[in-house]
């Protein structure tokens, strides 16, 4: 009699419980393509101009990144949650004018003015958020309509309370030394002046990269990012968690803007217009998608600081600084292409 022997079938491997292997890893995370160019850029500055690495340079370069990274802190989240904001130029200067034509006009103390500024910058966020949801239009539309709307009434309203087109100087009220310190003061480091917004930028992006990484509330933005119907069918507070996120920027714009304030101690109330396409690209360039779903604080962080670099890399070179749009809009692409193959390389092995 034949006996046969029957083999047992080997083990399938399973993908969702195989281990990534460090290459891999290191490639699937969103800031490497603009680490890379940090890099790239870090050493090519350094090398054409000496001026670039002398401590004192090298502050104003940090400073520069601070001013566009601590709106990109909130653009960046804003963008891994599927949306984008293009008021955010203007709310800072928003924000700004309502601390300063507050306390001017009402003589009080001028933290009663940052206090406001703070309350009026989280609803112009939450109405933002608000509309988006009621109304499911894209967020380029609202946005869009609040950055026509704080445009008119930043001009109108400082112009018919203040009888001119910048706030009047709020230096000599009380409370402005206060609160000078607390949002416009230096750091000595070392016998260099560091802004105290490099630390503040360095704080955001901290406790945003906490928030993403190691809390509920960043799994619920990465899922309305990557599918907000899918979220919300496992329960995931899309309305909430995108209404946050508008709120969250509203509250980069109001550091961002008080800053402005009492470095200078009055606010022209024209400018910001176009500031909000600086924040969007620091967060592109730092490898947030504008499909959603995508990206991190610290490429959003990276974006600025390669933002800083080109910006005053180009006057130490001494080039000709007309070329910086051309610049940016070259690294803007470079960075969305590097990404973009980046991902999908991850993503195939």
């Amino acid at each position: 009699m034949t006996q046969t022997l029957s083999k047992s079938p080997l083990p399938l491997s399973d993908e969702r419980i195989g281990k990534r292997n460090p290459v891999q890893k290191l490639l699937g995370r969103p800031e490497v393509g603009a680490l890379v160019g940090a890099i790239v850029l870090f050493i090519f500055f350094s090398a054409v101009s000496p001026t670039f690495l002398q401590p004192a340079s090298f502050a104003t370069v940090l400073y520069g990144s601070s001013t566009i990274g601590i709106m990109a802190v909130g653009v960046s989240l804003l963008m891994i949650g599927g949306e984008f904001d293009l008021s955010t130029g203007v709310a800072v200067i928003s924000s700004a004018l309502t601390a300063s034509m507050f306390s001017w006009y009402f003589s009080t103390n001028v933290w009663v003015g940052v206090g406001l500024a703070l309350l009026v910058s989280l609803a112009i966020g939450f109405i933002n958020g608000w509309i988006l949801m009621k109304t499911k239009l894209p967020s380029f539309i609202v946005t869009l309509a609040t950055f026509l709307m704080l445009t008119g009434l930043n001009l109108g309203l400082t112009r018919m309370i203040g009888g001119g087109v910048s706030s009047p100087s709020i230096s000599d009220m009380d409370g402005f030394s206060s609160a000078q310190a607390v949002f416009a003061s230096s750091v000595n480091l070392g016998g260099v002046e560091v802004k105290i917004t490099v630390f503040m930028w360095i704080a955001l992006v901290a406790v945003a990269t906490w928030v993403l990484m190691r809390t509920r509330v960043g799994n619920w933005i990465f899922a309305v990012g990557g599918d907000a119907n899918a979220a919300r069918a496992v329960g995931v507070p899309v309305k909430a968690t995108k209404i946050g996120l508008f709120m969250g920027v509203g509250f980069c714009g109001w550091i961002l803007g008080m800053h402005n304030l009492f470095a200078f101690d009055s606010v022209q109330s024209g400018e910001g217009v176009g500031n909000e396409f600086l924040y969007i690209i620091a967060a592109v360039i730092g490898g947030c998608l504008l499909t959603g779903g995508y990206g991190s604080a610290v490429g959003g962080a990276i974006g600025a600081f390669i933002f800083g670099m080109a910006n005053k890399g180009i006057v130490y070179a001494q080039w000709n600084p007309d070329w910086f749009k051309f610049f940016l809009g070259l690294m803007l692409l470079l960075a969305t292409i590097v990404n973009l193959i980046v991902k999908r390389r991850a993503e195939l092995k």
